[in-house]
């Protein structure tokens, strides 16, 4: 199971999340992807992570992908559960990056809205991770040119994680299907019970 954590104000229509299905489908392993939408609530969003996974009855053959503030939510499931982490130009402080984004706020996909509140912030103060563990269980993809987020605070997040950096490129990593074969080989290296991914494809 690949379990895709997208980001704030986003959704399973995101391009990555898009772009990792539509390949998941070309190999035939489309039974393994789950990308749900996440509550605004940090809290809620990890308890129905939780749940998705209990009533898939995966075991261990689980990975959970994190984009942005996702990623966030990813490290914090991966040291809770012990589980494997590819994380997507994540967030590392989020509960202050957010905190110019109280009130109502538009999503990007599908029209509508959310409502962030002073106690989503609280709540991911909770959720923060002060260090990661067994940094060999993160693959760490960060860009340079993230306009959004600073890449520098990631890499010193996860020291000693596996790590692509991208020299450039942007916040919503334009060139993911150049690397989305390079992610699920990490997810079948870490999660036993994938099928393998393809090496040479670009």
């Amino acid at each position: 199971m690949i379990l895709y954590l997208h980001g704030f104000r986003s959704s399973p229509q995101s391009f990555k999340a898009r772009v990792f299905a539509a390949r998941l489908v070309e190999l035939g392993r489309s039974d393994e992807w789950c990308c749900p939408m996440l509550p605004v609530s940090p809290l809620e969003t990890v308890a129905l992570a939780e749940r998705l996974v209990e009533q898939a009855g995966v075991g261990d053959r689980l990975v959970v992908v994190g984009s942005s503030l996702g990623g966030y939510f990813a490290t914090h499931l991966a040291e809770k559960h012990g589980w494997p982490a590819v994380l997507l130009n994540p967030a590392v402080v989020p509960q202050r990056d957010l905190s110019h984004y109280l009130g109502e706020q538009p999503l990007w996909h599908g029209g509508g809205s959310i409502v962030v509140e002073p106690r989503h912030l609280d709540e991911l103060r909770a959720l923060a991770v002060p260090a990661v563990t067994r940094p060999e269980r993160y693959y760490l993809i960060a860009a340079t040119g993230d306009e959004v987020l600073d890449y520098r605070e990631m890499l010193a997040h996860y020291p000693g994680a596996n790590t692509k950096l991208i020299e450039g490129s942007d916040h919503a990593i334009s060139e993911f299907p150049q690397y989305v074969d390079e992610v699920l080989a990490f997810c079948d290296t870490h999660a036993p019970g994938h099928a393998p991914a393809p090496r040479d494809a670009a």
